[in-house]
């Protein structure tokens, strides 16, 4: 079981990562070209940002306690925490009818679901 959840944490660390720094670093402008990205039509460029520097976070937070062994209690609250994330990204696909992306969401909050009970 073990195995099992430092694969998905680590999978989920990188998925996150890496959306969260396109996110934190690319203009609104740009992120709304990309068909995937057309939910930021409705924030702001800071909520955005913020969305991007949270997923890094807890990407960072899904691996470094539980390795480091510092404070352990942190990898399921970061998976929980992007659970939520997971949670807000369903509704406002849901609200815009962006269907397909639903089902990537879903899929990652049951993974990040997953991470925080078998860590807890």
């Amino acid at each position: 079981m073990n195995i099992a959840l430092w694969a998905v944490a680590g999978l989920l660390a990188l998925l996150f990562a890496g959306a969260g720094f396109m996110k934190a670093t690319t203009p609104k402008a740009k992120l709304q070209e990309n068909p995937n990205m057309a939910w930021t039509e409705d924030f702001s460029p800071g909520l955005i940002k913020t969305i991007g520097v949270l997923e890094i976070l807890g990407a960072i937070g899904l691996i470094l306690p539980w390795a480091l062994d510092i404070a352990p209690v942190l990898t399921p609250l970061a998976a929980t925490g992007l659970a939520i994330t997971m949670v807000g990204a369903i509704i406002t696909h849901g609200r815009r009818k962006e269907t397909q992306a639903i089902g990537m969401n879903v899929v990652l909050l049951a993974l990040c679901v997953f991470v925080a009970v078998g860590r807890f």
